[in-house]
């Protein structure tokens, strides 16, 4: 009888753009001061973040981003309540590029493909 030997999940490097942190802390502060929702407004950055973790953990498990179209599929994106977090897989690294409204406007999705 042979051994079988388990493939190993492939370990993934996260980064978080500025642009990505700066959409995060501009969401949690609309909640908490324009709308007056501070406990929410933590509610949905705890939410924003168990979903960055769980791309991390799996990122080939999300939906191509059709809004921005490659041969390779590299863009994908993540819904995570009323939002979309755009993220990019390259070869060991996964890069967050930013989190928007799930009401989106392609051109604004398409921007993202810009950021570094």
């Amino acid at each position: 009888m042979g051994s079988t030997k388990e493939k190993a999940p492939k370990a993934y490097s996260l980064r978080v753009t500025k642009n990505a942190l700066q959409n995060i802390d501009d969401i949690t502060g609309y909640i908490a001061f324009i709308k007056h929702q501070p406990l929410n407004a933590i509610r949905a950055g705890d939410k924003i973040f168990e979903t960055i973790d769980r791309i991390e953990q799996n990122p080939l498990a999300y939906r191509e981003c059709e809004e921005i179209p490659t041969k390779t599929k590299i863009y994908r994106k993540a819904v995570c309540m009323s939002w979309l977090i755009i993220f990019k897989i390259k070869a060991s690294e996964i890069v967050i590029l930013g989190i928007i409204h799930g009401s989106p406007r392609v051109s604004k999705i398409r921007s993202l493909k810009k950021v570094k």
